[in-house]
């Protein structure tokens, strides 16, 4: 029981790696487009610091995806470890076979809706933004 106990262990230890890396994410996404509103209301260059920020906000956007769907296939991982018995543990991280399922794929993980909440809004705003401007 030694052997899967680890291996579980280590894929736990991405799975939370991952999902710090997410929360990370958007703590600096927060900060960056708090920063450029800021300049954004000194009135310098205006219209390029919108337009930044909305490439920046897909940016991170596509960022986060990628790392939920990261976490998603190690997931995947951990259930099958889980299920294997002891002599079958060979401590394999591979998570070729599970990126084949539709809900480990980039796109499928940026529109969900724990990422579609937090950056449609943003990116509202900011088309909200330019609109006022323009």
């Amino acid at each position: 029981m030694e052997n899967k106990r680890k291996h579980l262990e280590f894929i736990q230890n991405i799975i939370s790696r991952m999902a710090g890396n997410l929360f990370f994410l958007r703590g600096w996404t927060i900060t960056l487009i708090g920063a450029l509103l800021a300049l954004f209301s000194k009135g310098n260059n205006s219209n390029f610091i919108i337009y930044f920020l909305i490439v920046l906000t897909f940016v991170f956007w596509i960022l986060d995806g990628y790392f939920l769907s990261q976490e998603r296939l190690f997931r995947d991982l951990y259930n099958h470890v889980r299920k294997l018995k002891e002599e079958e543990i060979d401590f394999s991280m591979n998570t070729c076979e599970y990126q084949k399922l539709k809900k480990n794929t980039l796109i499928y993980s940026m529109f969900s809706p724990t990422l579609l909440v937090f950056y449609l809004p943003l990116i509202g705003a900011a088309l909200f933004i330019v609109y006022l401007i323009k």
